[in-house]
């Protein structure tokens, strides 16, 4: 981790919009495979639970009778981790071709919906787009194959029913997944392939558009289906039918907000966006003496916080005061509830604005500290790329805070 002044600073997660089946939040880190971080989503226990419990409560019990519920539930626990493990498997498969393709790899999150490959960059080129989207079907079919060529061998040489079972419902669900994923509809893995092929044809940004848009009408399709099955056979399979639809339609219509975004912000810098510096406050001072006065007297709602040195250490927001009890505000120093300054974006006037919109969004961040050869010049929020966004539609190009 570099000095806060540099441009280059590591904030932590930068995350591009371009991911598999979204951004999704980890909440469980499990460890690594082939140096790629693997975690999960808390939303990964649910649906966990329910493969589970739907299989040693309902389809193993009515298609192989005559074996216990112990047996039962460690058939449907049992298929449940292995089908996981396949989900991983699919990840990984995005995940090692996109490096062989020089696109490095934040990792792996499994959630609800299966699994998101997050990768820090956009492949260079559409053959690179083609060969990093069709990985995880590819894998998706090997194991599909596998698992149908052990389950004729089981049958064949007379095992357990129960077994068999176990195995042919995971060849039948990694067949499903990799037809599932092959949907021409992005931001799925068969809507990467088209923008691909597209790609080529009418450049990347228009492929993106095109793909988005096909993506957000299977969404439709899926949920009126889904709305549908429900409400004309009462299965519940339309509910599950409607939600993956909700959930494709949302993530095609940000991943094309993305991109009107990104064209939009195309060759401006932080200068042209930026705003004036946050009022810096002395680090030692005390919050009673923050509130009285610097809050009370300027409309800033965060603040840059100074060290003995003259350096920006970190910022603090006034919100952050109301945790601290009234009584101890007269012996607690501003700095002690500051963020510091290795958790913020920072850049320069001249970086171009979509790399640093991309670290902000990454980190999680409403701002990006602006430093110009160590000094404190500027700050980049969500308003002021707004207001360039405004400005950029209405046909005017934003001027520079730099320029005279």
């Amino acid at each position: 981790m570099t000095s806060g002044r540099s441009c280059s600073q590591d904030t932590g997660t930068i995350e591009r919009p371009f991911t598999y089946r979204g951004v999704v939040k980890e909440s469980i880190y499990l460890g690594r495979i082939a140096g790629v971080r693997v975690g999960m989503n808390w939303s990964l226990l649910a649906i966990f639970g329910l493969i589970a419990w739907s299989l040693a409560d309902g389809r193993f019990p009515y298609e192989y009778p005559g074996y216990t519920d112990g047996y039962y539930w460690a058939g449907g626990t049992l298929t449940a981790i292995v089908f996981f493990a396949c989900l991983l498997a699919h990840e990984m498969g995005h995940a090692l071709v996109a490096r062989t393709r020089g696109v490095e790899v934040e990792g792996i999150t499994l959630w609800l919906f299966g699994g998101v490959a997050k990768l820090k960059g956009d492949p260079k080129t559409a053959w690179d787009e083609l060969k990093i989207a069709i990985a995880g079907p590819l894998v998706s079919v090997a194991l599909a194959g596998a698992f149908a060529g052990i389950s004729a061998l089981l049958e064949a040489s007379g095992s357990s029913g129960l077994l068999v079972g176990i195995v042919a419902w995971l060849w039948r669900i990694n067949a499903m997944l990799a037809v599932f994923n092959m949907l021409p509809a992005f931001p799925l893995d068969g809507g990467r392939v088209f923008r691909a092929l597209l790609w080529r044809w009418k450049g990347k940004t228009k492929a993106t558009r095109w793909a988005a848009r096909t993506g957000r009408t299977f969404g439709f399709l899926m949920i009126s289906v889904g709305i549908l099955e429900f409400a004309v056979r009462q299965s519940f399979d339309g509910i599950w039918i409607a939600f993956l639809g909700y959930f494709l339609l949302n993530a095609a219509t940000a991943e094309e907000q993305v991109i009107v975004t990104r064209d939009a912000l195309a060759g401006l810098t932080v200068g042209d966006a930026m705003s004036s510096a946050p009022t810096a406050v002395p680090g030692w001072v005390t919050l009673d003496t923050f509130l009285d006065d610097y809050a009370r007297q300027h409309h800033d709602s965060q603040f840059a916080v100074m060290s003995f040195d003259g350096t920006i250490s970190g910022v603090v927001g006034v919100d952050a005061i109301k945790r601290v009890p009234v009584e101890e505000r007269a012996s607690t120093r501003t700095d002690r509830i500051s963020v510091p300054i290795g958790r913020i974006v920072t850049c320069e006037p001249s970086d171009p604005i979509t790399g640093v919109l991309e670290r902000m969004t990454g980190a999680g961040a409403g701002r990006a500290l602006v430093f110009d050869e160590g000094r404190l010049v500027g700050a980049l929020t969500a308003s002021d790329i707004q207001r360039v966004l405004d400005l950029v539609e209405m046909g005017a190009r934003p001027r520079s805070e730099s320029q005279p």
